[in-house]
């Protein structure tokens, strides 16, 4: 990820029903939910929710599935790889050891 992108992603980020979202869009994993129902788990409207997760989608956050005639959105799990990896590329002055609490405290449970 570049600079450039990284920005957009904080951007999108830096709303709270976005955030909220994204957070959301995580838990939910791989199943994803479909925006009625992210909808009305944030208790927002449905016009207001396409158009956060549009600048979600726009900077590579999360990405969508048509079904039928419902669209279901999912964190895009390489874009938020890609976001870490940015924040942490230059971390710890080459030495991977000072890094590993971090990573280990944002991965995922085995």
């Amino acid at each position: 990820m570049d600079r450039n992108h990284a920005l957009a992603a904080f951007a999108a980020l830096s709303q709270p029903t976005r955030l909220d979202v994204f957070r959301l869009l995580l838990r939910a994993g791989v199943n994803g939910m479909a925006a009625g129902e992210i909808a009305d788990a944030l208790d927002v409207k449905q016009n207001t929710m396409s158009a956060n997760l549009a600048v979600l989608h726009q900077a590579g956050l999360v990405r969508n599935q048509r079904e039928g005639r419902s669209i279901r959105y999912f964190a895009d799990l390489d874009g938020t790889r890609g976001l870490l990896g940015f924040l942490m590329e230059d971390c710890c002055g080459g030495n991977p050891d000072l890094c590993q609490p971090v990573i280990s405290s944002i991965a995922c449970a085995s």
